[in-house]
């Protein structure tokens, strides 16, 4: 059941953003639209898959909600060096030290992302037993890995 739901919520995600797109190019309001929707259905998905009882629902959900706060820095971050890359990509100036600049970055913010989790887990262990904190952080990365797998089949391999 809870792979249906995800199917739906994906299929109708991608039904709304698609149109949006291929009519013209998205304005900031519609940006923002698809935004708040993708953020609605993340955090259904995230409850459908957690079974908090209300206690832990109570203490869980601020936690959950200060890690979106942070993980919208980080996308922030390679949302910036993505377009930083196409704009390299597209004027075909890509030279060592752009490339060497990015894979820093790059880095950076893998370490940003390591260092975040860390430091969300004490307060994941003051709102949850272990075993659910594990099943947050693990939805985390499955939604986390397919995000990776989208960017890297978008992206070209540097010329």
């Amino acid at each position: 059941m809870k792979k249906i739901v995800l199917f739906l919520i994906v299929a109708l995600t991608l039904s709304i953003s698609i149109p949006v797109m291929a009519a013209q190019e998205p304005t900031e309001s519609d940006m923002q639209i698809l935004l708040a929707k993708v953020k609605a259905d993340k955090k259904l998905l995230v409850s459908l898959n957690m079974e908090l009882s209300d206690a832990e629902a109570k203490k869980f959900w601020p936690v959950y909600d200060a890690y979106q706060i942070e993980l919208a820095k980080l996308n922030d971050r390679i949302a910036t060096l993505i377009k930083d890359y196409a704009a390299a990509y597209n004027d075909n100036a890509m030279t060592d030290a752009k490339a060497k600049q990015m894979i820093s970055e790059m880095i950076a913010i893998e370490k940003a992302e390591a260092a975040m989790k860390k430091s969300f887990v004490p307060k994941l262990y003051k709102a949850l037993p272990a075993v659910k904190a594990a099943r947050y952080l693990q939805i985390e990365n499955k939604i986390r890995a397919a995000v990776r797998y989208e960017i890297a089949d978008a992206v070209p391999l540097v010329p």
